[in-house]
């Protein structure tokens, strides 16, 4: 199975128990890194995610995981928060995010910049809306290399 699919299918196979726990499922990546191949999965909800929260979701899943068996070599599983800078990639992510400072990387110069930093004011299937100032840009997703959260450190 594809590295795309075997995430797709574990992100089917944990929704309903991430959903009895009062999580949200923020991402699922089957990636390798170094020689070790990892299910990493990052799940959300409204107060953000503690240590004991990511611990209760890994036992939970575990046993799911493991019975439905989508993955045919050895691999580390990490469940995790996706922190206060959180990369945005699904449509629920923007939804959830509109009013937040948000970091966009694109693939071309758009009026001269591969940067914007400025609110998430609009999102739908295909663009996001950012207001930098007076001035609202919307841009088409699939321009977009790379869209993040930008947490305000003082």
């Amino acid at each position: 199975m594809e590295k795309k699919n075997i995430a797709s299918t574990v992100r089917e196979l944990i929704t309903p128990v991430a959903d009895e726990l009062g999580y949200m499922i923020w991402d699922v990546e089957y990636v390798k890194e170094g020689a070790d191949m990892i299910l990493r999965i990052t799940i959300d909800k409204d107060g953000g995610i503690d240590i004991e929260d990511c611990e209760k979701m890994s036992r939970a899943i575990d046993p799911v995981i493991d019975e439905a068996d989508p993955i045919e070599t050895s691999y580390r599983m990490e469940v995790s928060s996706p922190g206060v800078e959180r990369t945005l990639s699904r449509p629920e992510h923007f939804e959830k995010c509109l009013g937040e400072k948000v970091e966009v990387r694109l693939y071309a110069p758009v009026n001269g910049q591969k940067q914007i930093v400025g609110t998430l004011s609009g999102a739908d299937d295909k663009s996001i809306t950012v207001t930098v100032g007076e001035e609202s840009v919307t841009l088409a997703k699939s321009a977009v290399a790379k869209a993040a959260t930008v947490f305000e450190w003082n």
